[in-house]
């Protein structure tokens, strides 16, 4: 394999640095998916930690780090989910946390960064408008700037996932790992690349926010100027160069899916397998439902990456009734 921004040895290393907490998440088959799927399916369930999804593999690499070797603070651009993993990490290490959101982000999503004493920082415009405020906070104040995907401290954070998968018998087909700035991607793919090479990697994104599947589908970078999706957590319009450039060596396929797919992958995820999870973690599940030609009678494992979702927009795109109360 032609070489990433990625080192396998490093990736190894990390379990060292990172919170036991969110290392070796849960993975195993779920059989009651099968039927409707018509293919073997296992679930890698990366939300059942403190900040319910896997963003803390990563933050908990960037934060040990500027301990060592940084300035005792750091912002970040989020659309919620890297923000609360921050802020979590910075917590435990007494740093000084700053969030840039955009207004229009989940409100659960903010309400848990505040709750983890952050500082939080909304703006007007979308996740691109947010990541432009971060830096000029950085470039400020000069402290670390937290860069999602680009920093690689978040894609070999991730990575850990892909040593998870692929050290777990038995062995299996395909991976199914939604893409937005293509942290998840990258690491996992490196890792499966390097140790699984006959596993097919596939990226899932929503259609409308496209920019990095028609990036790596045109081997260039390829923005757009507006995402239409409840996938806020993969809902970026300019993918990073360095990152594509990585996805391009780790990734087999990268393919689009339908709003209606999300939010009927969510669905049967709730009913069959009694997760509530947020539109971006049904993405994989999405891209069978789709396509179950293609998957039929493979084993396949998707990434189950966050279940940060407000529950009164999640109870409208499922159809289910709130309970009374929520």
């Amino acid at each position: 394999m032609q070489q990433t921004r990625l080192d396998t040895a490093r990736i190894r290393a990390v379990h060292r640095v990172i919170d036991p907490m969110f290392l070796d998440t849960p993975l195993y088959r779920c059989e009651a998916l099968e039927p409707e799927l018509g293919c073997t399916v296992s679930i890698k369930l990366e939300t059942a930690n403190p900040v319910r999804s896997f963003k803390a593999r990563g933050t908990e690499l960037v934060a040990s780090r500027l301990v060592d070797h940084g300035p005792q603070a750091a912002v970040c651009a989020s659309a919620g989910n890297l923000g609360q993993a921050l802020a979590w990490s910075g917590r435990g290490r007494d740093l000084d946390v700053t969030v840039v959101a955009s207004r229009s982000a989940t409100a659960a999503k903010l309400d848990r960064i505040r709750a983890l004493d952050a500082r939080l920082e909304l703006v007007d415009g979308d996740h691109e408008t947010a990541r432009e405020r971060a830096a000029a906070i950085a470039r400020r104040d000069g402290i670390r700037l937290v860069e999602d995907s680009l920093d690689i401290e978040t894609c070999e954070g991730a990575a850990t996932i892909g040593l998870e998968l692929v050290e777990a018998a038995p062995p299996f087909d395909a991976v199914l790992i939604a893409l937005g700035g293509g942290a998840l991607a990258t690491g996992v793919g490196h890792v499966v690349k390097a140790l699984a090479p006959g596993v097919e990697v596939i990226c899932v994104q929503p259609r409308g926010a496209p920019a990095m599947t028609r990036s790596w589908h045109q081997r260039r970078v390829v923005t757009t100027d507006s995402t239409h999706t409840i996938a806020d957590g993969v809902a970026g319009r300019r993918p990073i160069p360095a990152v594509l450039n990585d996805l391009l060596l780790v990734a087999d396929d990268a393919v689009l899916v339908h709003e209606a797919s999300i939010t009927a992958a969510m669905r049967v995820l709730l009913d069959q397998a009694g997760l509530i999870v947020e539109p971006s973690a049904a993405l994989g599940i999405a891209a069978i439902l789709e396509d179950r030609d293609r998957f039929a009678g493979r084993h396949i494992v998707t990434i189950v990456c966050g279940s940060n979702v407000d529950m009164d927009a999640y109870h409208r795109w499922v159809g289910t009734a709130p309970v009374h109360g929520s």
